[in-house]
C-alpha cells in the first residue's frame, strides 16, 4: 500500500483532506466538500468550461491533453445521452497515486464527476476501479450511496432542476483497460479491447453517446479549482501546467512514498531533497520519470529539469502518470529492460500484431540476452523490433512497450555489450542463478 508522507515543500491541494476522515461526507462537508458543485450550479456549462481552461489543468492520467480543452469537444446538441467516464484504472507499474485519492478523498472523485455532467450536460456519471482496487470499492459504493442520501446525487441535486446520477464499476485486472476506448468496451459488457478511432470519445463514446473520460485525479482536482479560483490555481504551475500533482517516488530510494508537488518541481531536488536521496549512498544511475512507459533518463538529463509535461517532452521523455522510478547503479539495465518488457507482454490484449508480435520477440530476446545466450546482432535487432511497434497499434499499449526500450538500448548499450559471449550479468552476485522467466 502507498505510504502517506509529508515534505515541507509540498503544496497541499489534492491532498489536503487526506488522513481527515473525509471519506465521511459529514467530515468532507465540514472541510468544505461539494461547495464547488454549488458554485458551479449558479453558472453555465460554458463558464464552468472556461475556469477549466483557465486553470491550465492537464490530464493527470498520462496524455497531458487540457481538461477544459477536452470538455469544449463535446457537442452541445446530442440525440444521444452524454456520459462522464472516471478511468481509475490505475495499473501503470511505478504509479499508486489514485489510490490514495479513493481511499481518503473519494468524495472529491464524486464532487468532480459532478462538474464535469454539468459542463457537458451529462447526466451520469462512471467511476472505474482498477480490478485489484475491489476493496476500494467498498469505500467508493458508500460515498456514492451517501451522496445520494442528501440528495446530491439523483434528481434536482441540491435542490436545483440538475440531474446527474453515479454508477460505480470494478475492472477484472487488465493494463490494457486503462487506455480510454478499452475502458469504454470493458465498462459495455465486451473484451477490453481499443475502438478504431476517428472517431474519438467526445462524439462516439460509451454506447455511441458523446463522453468525457478523465484520470481520477484531474477528476478529483476539478473541485479544488473552483475552491481556489482557476487563477490562483493556475499560478501554482508553470506556464501552461497548472497546480500540483501526486508524484509516486519509489525504487532506490531513502523514502519512497507519494508527494503532492508544484507542477514544474525540479527532479533532481525531488530525488535527493524530498525522497532523501538514493539508498544506502550509492550513485544514481537512471530514472524513469512517469511510470514504465516513459523513456529512462540519465543523471546528465535531470540536473534542470523541471517535472511539467513540456520539460520532460523536451528532455525526450513524457511526465506520464507522475510515477517516478529511481535506479541506483548496482542495477542491470538489461534485467530491468527485460522486466519491463515482460510486463508488457504479458499485458497485451493480443488485437495488434505489432504489439502482440513485437513484445513477445522482445521478451524472447532479452531472456535470451540476458542469460548470456546472446550475440552482438541481437542488440540492433532489439531495438529494430522496438522501433517497428512504434505507431503501428491502435492503442498506445505498444508505444508504451517500445519507447522504454528503444532508450535502455541507446543509453545504455554498453552494458548490453557487457553480457555478450556467454558473460553473466555484471551486477550479479557469485553463485546467485540469473533471471530466466519474467
Amino acid at each position: 500500500m502507498p505510504r502517506l508522507v509529508s515534505h515541507p515543500d509540498e503544496v497541499k491541494i489534492i491532498s489536503r483532506r487526506f488522513g481527515q476522515g473525509a471519506a465521511n461526507i459529514d467530515r468532507y462537508l465540514e472541510l468544505g466538500g461539494y461547495d464547488s458543485v454549488r458554485k458551479c450550479l449558479e453558472h453555465d456549462s460554458e463558464w464552468i468550461i472556461n475556469e477549466v481552461k483557465a486553470s491550465n489543468l492537464r490530464g493527470r492520467g498520462g496524455a497531458g491533453f487540457s481538461t477544459g480543452m477536452k470538455w469544449s469537444f463535446v457537442p452541445k446538441q446530442s440525440a444521444k445521452p452524454k456520459y462522464v467516464l472516471v478511468n481509475g484504472d490505475e495499473s501503470e507499474p511505478g504509479t499508486c497515486k489514485d489510490h490514495l485519492i479513493f481511499l481518503h478523498d473519494p468524495h472529491s472523485v464524486i464532487e468532480g464527476t459532478i462538474i464535469a455532467g454539468l459542463a457537458i450536460g451529462a447526466k451520469l456519471g462512471f467511476i472505474y476501479l482498477r480490478g485489484e482496487y475491489r476493496y476500494l470499492l467498498e469505500i467508493v459504493e458508500k460515498a456514492v450511496a451517501d451522496a445520494y442520501l442528501r440528495g446530491f446525487l439523483g434528481k434536482n441535486i441540491f435542490g436545483s432542476q440538475s440531474e446527474f446520477n453515479i454508477i460505480t464499476q470494478s475492472g477484472a485486472g487488465a493494463y490494457e483497460v486503462g487506455e480510454e476506448s478499452a475502458l469504454m468496451e470493458s465498462l459495455e459488457g465486451k473484451r477490453g479491447i481499443p475502438r478504431i478511432k476517428p472517431p474519438f470519445p467526445a462524439v462516439v463514446g460509451l454506447y455511441g453517446g458523446p463522453t468525457v473520460i478523465n484520470n481520477a485525479e484531474t477528476i478529483a482536482t476539478v473541485p479544488h479549482i473552483f475552491a481556489m479560483g482557476s487563477a490562483e490555481y493556475s499560478n501554482v504551475g508553470t506556464p501552461r501546467n497548472g497546480g500540483t500533482r501526486l508524484f509516486c517516488l519509489s525504487g532506490h530510494l531513502e523514502r519512497t512514498g507519494v508527494y503532492e508537488l508544484p507542477m514544474g518541481y525540479n527532479l533532481k531536488k525531488m530525488i535527493y531533497e524530498v525522497g532523501g536521496g538514493v539508498r544506502g549512498g550509492r550513485g544514481l544511475k537512471a530514472v524513469v520519470p512517469g511510470g514504465s512507459s516513459t523513456p529512462v533518463l540519465l543523471p546528465s538529463e535531470i540536473e534542470n529539469l523541471g517535472m511539467d509535461f513540456d520539460q520532460v517532452g523536451k528532455a525526450g521523455s513524457m511526465l506520464g502518470s507522475g510515477g517516478v522510478v529511481v535506479i541506483d547503479d548496482q542495477t542491470c539495465m538489461v534485467e530491468f529492460a527485460l522486466r519491463t518488457i515482460g510486463f508488457y507482454q504479458h499485458e497485451s490484449c493480443g488485437w495488434c500484431i505489432p504489439c502482440r508480435e513485437g513484445t513477445d520477440w522482445l521478451k524472447k530476446s532479452l531472456t535470451r540476452f540476458h542469460a548470456g545466450f546472446g550475440s552482438a546482432k541481437d542488440i540492433d535487432n532489439i531495438q529494430y523490433l522496438a522501433e517497428n511497434m512504434l505507431g503501428r497499434t491502435f492503442c498506445p499499449l505498444g508505444d508504451a512497450a517500445a519507447m522504454p526500450t528503444i532508450a535502455f538500448v541507446k543509453k545504455f548499450r554498453s552494458e548490453f555489450e557487457d553480457h555478450l559471449n556467454g558473460k553473466p550479468c555484471p551486477f550479479a552476485k557469485e553463485g546467485v542463478p540469473q533471471l530466466t522467466v519474467v
